[in-house]
């Protein structure tokens, strides 16, 4: 099999990568502008990647700021996927079973509701999902929400309150109708300081606690699975993707992804709508 790829001062393009297959046993895609297309859907002729995949030992991971039941729902059929990072690395299962978990502590909790209370009230239109482990929580009940909402988190309760809620909180996760970027470096810098606060999407912010991230859910992986950095590859678009980039000598930044993620990525893959992660694994795979 081929080696691990040399670093490089710039992405390259996907092509000059030599036809595989090379030594990847860890694949771990984004979903959302990564791996879905643009009508969120999973591309065509990735079915049969993931078969050929799991024949050959190589585990396929979906690593998202999406519920674990969201996740299970879009890849765990039958003989389906069964290692997840969800929640933007707050949890970890592999085989069925979590592996890790990091929650963040009550007093940043109430924080974060009042913060978003408050600037709501100042008429920025924001709305707060409280991630559980089992189920997301929201108080905000109008359809346009709840639409966007729904989206990322099929297990979805309406509360009156959301101190009212118990239980671990993996993370807390605002969406901005409007730029959730603009917003977050306007507003969430405080929380910044002592704690994790990532732009997932145009409309979305997460605030986690400070030792979680997608990067640090590929590590728990890989030692759990005894895959080495250069075994790893790993593919995203936005910016609650750039912690995955350090943990990986195969790193793709897909052709439409934030200007960050490519400069940290190795290689540019094709755009999600053009199916760039099936055209990359199958030339780092070959004819497995």
């Amino acid at each position: 099999m081929s080696s691990s790829v040399a670093p490089t001062t710039s992405a390259q393009p996907w092509t000059t990568i030599g036809a595989g297959p090379h030594d990847v046993r860890l694949v771990v895609a984004d979903m959302d502008g990564t791996l879905l297309t643009p009508d969120g859907d999973v591309p065509e002729g990735f079915a049969e990647l993931q078969h050929a995949m799991r024949e050959h030992g190589v585990a396929f991971v979906p690593a998202s700021g999406r519920q674990l039941a969201t996740l299970r729902e879009t890849f765990g059929g039958e003989g389906g996927v069964r290692t997840y990072i969800a929640e933007n690395g707050t949890l970890v299962v592999h085989e069925d079973e979590v592996i890790a978990t990091t929650t963040v502590d009550a007093p940043t909790v109430a924080d974060v509701i009042a913060l978003v209370r408050r600037l709501v009230g100042r008429g920025i239109d924001l709305g707060l999902v409280v991630c559980g482990v089992e189920t997301a929580y929201v108080e905000r009940s109008d359809e346009a929400f709840l639409a966007e909402a729904r989206k990322y988190y099929r297990r979805l309760e309406i509360v009156e309150d959301l101190e009212t809620v118990e239980g671990g909180v993996l993370k807390l996760a605002i969406h901005d109708f409007v730029d959730a970027e603009a917003t977050a470096a306007a507003e969430f810098g405080p929380l910044g300081e002592d704690h994790q606060v990532v732009v997932s999407g145009k409309h979305w912010i997460d605030v986690m606690h400070p030792e979680a991230d997608k990067g640090r859910g590929i590590r728990a992986l890989q030692a759990a699975l005894g895959i080495e950095p250069a075994q790893t590859a790993v593919f995203g678009d936005y910016l609650n993707d750039l912690a995955m980039y350090s943990a990986a000598d195969w790193s793709f930044a897909m052709a439409n992804a934030h200007p960050d993620i490519t400069a940290a990525a190795r290689f540019v893959a094709p755009s999600n709508a053009e199916r760039g992660v099936v055209q990359v694994l199958g030339r780092l795979l070959g004819a497995r």
